[in-house]
């Protein structure tokens, strides 16, 4: 019997293998839409990273340097108690400006666009 993810993952490379040639840039943000001041606001909040420069500071491509280092941040903000709270949280519910300012420390600098 083929399990087609244990076939695909025998086919294909590693994708760590591949990071040293990856060229071009990632693009990820997110539309945000509300009422601010009983007026509809829209704004796009984003980041774009290098695969290249990545790959000369950390050895991976983009995407997983844009993986690892929210991860790092949230479990950085929760370890030194600038997020904290009894049970389970979505990442809407925390004080995203210390997360903000930290990935944008980390490599990460984000853009805010009024649309």
């Amino acid at each position: 019997k083929i399990v087609p993810i244990k076939f695909l993952r025998a086919l294909l490379p590693d994708p760590a293998s591949l990071a040293e040639n990856y060229t071009g840039k990632t693009s990820i943000g997110c539309l945000c839409e509300g009422i601010k001041d009983g007026k509809p606001k829209r704004y796009f909040i984003y980041n774009i990273c290098d695969h290249a420069e990545t790959y000369k500071e950390v050895r991976a491509q983009a995407v997983s340097y844009t993986t690892g280092v929210p991860a790092v941040t949230g479990a950085v903000m929760m370890v030194t108690g600038k997020w904290k709270g009894a049970g389970v949280f979505n990442m809407e519910q925390l004080d995203p400006d210390p997360f903000l300012d930290d990935v944008a420390k980390r490599g990460l600098p984000w853009h805010v666009e009024e649309r």
